[in-house]
Parts: structure tokens; C-alpha cells; sequence
């Protein structure tokens, strides 16, 4: 299957509109913009959230992309206002020696949500069809088992009763090298500029080659991908998590009303007798 640049994939055989046409121009959204217009959004996450936990719904949602695409900063903006016991973020690193030697979705499946969970996944199983096939990390019999086994895999989250979603973040060489740059200029960002990200810079042909292979395996009916363009992160994030509301069902829950009623007696004063506070910072 082969996709068009800048566009959201839809169901099996059809596209929506396209979240950019391709040479289009759109103004990159001003921080308080972004923040006034991603609020209400996160207020539906709050009801989304209520609404998992009331009925039991369990939620998955992978994030995929090209490195320094915004994934991080596109789970941030789901999970940000959410409980962190019920909404947890799944990031993996590099498998170990017992892993390895496991089967390829072993230590995957442990992380699925129970009843009433969200969980989002910073990369997933998908590593296989992505960077360690681009990387070498994993042989071509590999891979193409992974690409044969994985639409069954996903098939038996789905039919379990799990909501699955698979957002891939696509960006231009020419913004990714722009942020790398950034990463390695800002010292509390150059943890993020990892050695497989500068070996990857001249390989961006082959991660589109390697996404066009694993999207014409793995868009199917029960669980299809979703691109969004995020050369603009501001906007691909409100783009993502707009997508995400509108797809989950019917979820209004009652809200049950809280009140604070007046405190019996005077307001308590902390006390110290072992330890005190230590000195308070002076800027």
C-alpha cells in the first residue's frame, strides 16, 4: 500500500483528508495558543479516563515515528493530567540477555492495561519492523516473521475487548535535523541525542522504505494505523489527541459531586521535634 505524505490513514482502502497537503503552509502555533487550545482536550481525557475506570475499558496507544519526531512530547500531552496509577507510559529499552531469548511479544504483553487502564507506548513491538530492522538489529527472517505474526497478535488484543490505537509521527529530514541540533546544544536535552539517532541520520530513505513495508503488513481493519504530520509539534500533538477523543465511544459518566465541608476546629500548624525542614532555597 503506498501512502500519500501528510496523511492521516483511515480505515482499509480510504484515506481522510490529509492533516497538511503536501507544500501547504500553516503558521507554527505560539506556546499560549497551543496551551488554550490543548486544555479542553485534556479536560475529555479527564472524562475518557473516568469513563475507563467506571466501565472497565482498557486502552492502548502506540507511538511510533521518526527519531525527534515528538512522541515524548505527544504522550506528555495525554498522560500530563491524568492519574499516573491508572494512565502509565511504557518506554522499553533495549532488551535483555532473557529477553531476547523469549518470544518477540513476551515482554510487551506484560505490560497490557488491566480493567480501567490507559497505557501508552513510547515505541513498541513495532521496534522489529522499524529501527532494528533498518539497524541490523534483527535478521530479514526476523522481521518478516514479526510482519507475518503481528496482525494475528493484534487481533487477539482487539477481539479481548483491548482499544487499540497506532499513531506513527511523520516529519521532514530537514525538521529532524533541525531538533537534533537543538538536543545537542541544550545540555538538558542531550540525553535524547543517542548514538543509534546519529548513526540513523543518514538512513531516513530506509526508515520510510522500512515504514511503507510495515504499514502495507499491519494497517488492517482491527487495528489500523493513524499518520500525523508533526513537522509543526504544536499542532501535530492537537491533531493526535483530537483523533484519539473523537475514535473512543459514547463516555459520559456521571460525575459524583465533592464537597469540602468546614473543618471542626481550628486549622493545625505543623510541629517538629526530631527533624525540621531543611533551609528554604533563596534565589
Amino acid at each position: 500500500m503506498c501512502l500519500p505524505a501528510f496523511c492521516i490513514v483511515g480505515p482499509i482502502g480510504a484515506f481522510s483528508p490529509p492533516a497538511r497537503l503536501p507544500g501547504a503552509i500553516m503558521a507554527k502555533l505560539k506556546r499560549r495558543e497551543y496551551a488554550d487550545l490543548l486544555k479542553p482536550m485534556q479536560q475529555e481525557l479527564e472524562v475518557v479516563a473516568r469513563w475507563a475506570e467506571h466501565t472497565g475499558a482498557r486502552i492502548v496507544v502506540l507511538f511510533e515515528g521518526r527519531d525527534a519526531a515528538g512522541k515524548g512530547g505527544a504522550i506528555h500531552a495525554i498522560a500530563e493530567k491524568l492519574n499516573p496509577r491508572q494512565c502509565r507510559i511504557v518506554a522499553l529499552g533495549k532488551p535483555t540477555p532473557q529477553e531476547a531469548g523469549q518470544w518477540y511479544f513476551q515482554r510487551y504483553v506484560a505490560h497490557l492495561p488491566a480493567a480501567g487502564e490507559i497505557v501508552l507506548f513510547d515505541r513498541s513491538w513495532y521496534n522489529r519492523a522499524g529501527v532494528e530492522k533498518v539497524m541490523g538489529f534483527a535478521t530479514d527472517d526476523q522481521v518478516e516473521r514479526f510482519l507475518d505474526q503481528v496482525p494475528t497478535f493484534e487481533r487477539l488484543l482487539v477481539d479481548d475487548g483491548i482499544l487499540l490505537f497506532k499513531y506513527w509521527l511523520t516529519c521532514d529530514q530537514a525538521e529532524q535535523e533541525e531538533r537534533f541540533a537543538e538536543r545537542l546544544d541544550d545540555p538538558l536535552k542531550r540525553w535524547k541525542l543517542s548514538p543509534v539517532d546519529l548513526a540513523a541520520r543518514d538512513k531516513y530513505d530506509a526508515y520510510t522504505k522500512a515504514r511503507e513495508t510495515m504499514l502495507a503488513a499491519t494497517h488492517t481493519p482491527q487495528a489500523p494505523w493513524t499518520l500525523v504530520d508533526f513537522d509543526d509539534q504544536k499542532r501535530g500533538r492537537l491533531t493526535l489527541v483530537r483523533d484519539l477523543i473523537d475514535r473512543l465511544p459514547e463516555r459520559e459518566v456521571p460525575e459524583e459531586p465533592v464537597t469540602l465541608a468546614p473543618l471542626s476546629g481550628k486549622s493545625g500548624k505543623e510541629r517538629y521535634r526530631t527533624v525540621k525542614p531543611i533551609k528554604p532555597f533563596e534565589d
